[in-house]
């Protein structure tokens, strides 16, 4: 715990935080990767708490003080020792919600890292961390929107350690989002609890040789790698169409497909420039479709950075704007 008395030193803040994947196959609750979708949050100090949300991906998120953006940020200010009660604070998201890219994650990082700005960083990226961790209960997705890049971790419900390092060159992801909702919690109940040590070998070697595989680029065994027998055959039921893409996306030019984090979003991995994009996409689309599933794809790339902080002050041109504007603004001005 920080022990430095922390003081408010910016009239308002605005925080871009990266989406993310978790798991990548075998390596569950422990592997996790930033993607290029992202989440803006903006705080300000405020005479009365106001949360205004912008785009359409934030349907039933309170707009009072149960907010996790707002709970998020009271509890930086209590560990730094600063009193906030009321904040002005907007949010807009790029990520769909209980989809398996990281929303919750991406909202708890935005609103660390915000509050700390906002306060003057009194928390060090390690408590922001082991914060972020226990909110979560994992620490995959929130190491990856905290630190960017690929991350590889492990937390014992203490303390979460993690190493992190720049994904593969070369490598693009195409997100197959279907258009229905799975809960992290209804994805975690159809597991099992308990498995075969043939099946626990199994998921530990893999993992082992995924990390090995991507932190040296050999992109030649992520078809091999990724494969897992410790969650995603028992959320395949839930997922139309899962277990055919994943299986047959390599005949159609994918290096690896996955479920992203508990779904029900699946990753294709490809190389980048591939000549057969198109025609993995019209697979997946086409999979998706015979099972009577509406999907939209998406483009990504790996985000080798993490959240992205501007502080205003009240002097500086547009202050007074509404926070969408100042959202907006920030996407153009942090970068991408």
């Amino acid at each position: 715990m920080s022990q430095h008395k922390a003081t408010i030193i910016a009239d308002r803040v605005v925080v871009k935080v990266p989406a993310s994947t978790a798991n990548l196959g075998p390596g569950f609750d422990s592997l996790g990767m930033a993607l290029s979708l992202f989440a803006w949050v903006s705080l300000s100090p405020s005479s009365a708490t106001r949360i205004t949300l912008h785009g359409d991906n934030l349907d039933g998120v309170p707009q009072d003080k149960s907010n996790l953006v707002y709970e998020v940020a009271q509890a930086v200010f209590e560990r730094a020792g600063v009193s906030i009660p009321e904040l002005d604070i907007a949010i807009r998201s790029d990520i769909p919600l209980t989809r398996g890219l990281g929303s919750s994650a991406a909202a708890i990082i935005g609103a660390l890292v915000a509050a700390n700005a906002l306060v003057g960083d009194p928390l060090s990226k390690d408590e922001l961390f082991q914060m972020a961790t226990a909110l979560e209960k994992h620490p995959d997705n929130v190491g990856a929107s905290l630190f960017g890049g690929i991350i590889v971790s492990a937390w014992d419900g203490t303390r979460a350690e993690y190493v992190r390092f720049d994904p593969p060159e070369g490598m693009d992801v195409l997100a197959a989002i279907p258009q229905f909702e799975l809960s992290t919690k209804k994805a975690r109940n159809v597991l099992p609890e308990s498995l075969s040590f043939t099946d626990a070998v199994f998921n530990v070697s893999h993992s082992s040789l995924l990390t090995a595989a991507l932190a040296s680029g050999r992109l030649d065994l992520l078809r091999f790698a990724m494969r897992d027998r410790l969650h995603q055959p028992y959320r395949a039921p839930l997922i139309p169409g899962m277990e055919t893409i994943l299986s047959e996306a390599g005949d159609h030019g994918a290096l690896a497909a996955v479920l992203s984090g508990a779904g029900p979003t699946l990753l294709l991995l490809t190389e980048s420039g591939s000549e057969s994009s198109q025609e993995l996409e019209d697979f997946v689309k086409r999979t998706m479709k015979n099972e009577g599933i509406d999907v939209v794809t998406s483009w990504l790339a790996p985000c080798l950075h993490g959240p992205q902080v501007r502080c205003l002050s009240k002097q500086q041109p547009g202050f007074d704007d509404a926070p969408h504007h100042i959202i907006k603004a920030a996407e153009a001005e942090v970068g991408a």
